[in-house]
């Protein structure tokens, strides 16, 4: 195994996904508040 290739075995590669730290519970709370969103829009159009 060369330097080369045991540097790039540890670094990883970010690809503009998600970021795996930060706050968790943004994330929660930002996907309850779209399902209340789409609930209130479902019930406000009549389609349930």
């Amino acid at each position: 195994m060369t330097a080369t290739s045991a540097t790039a075995a540890r670094v990883r590669t970010r690809t503009g996904g998600p970021e795996d730290d930060g706050p968790k519970i943004v994330e929660h709370v930002m996907g309850w508040t779209l399902v209340v969103v789409v609930a209130m829009l479902v019930a406000q159009l009549g389609l349930l």
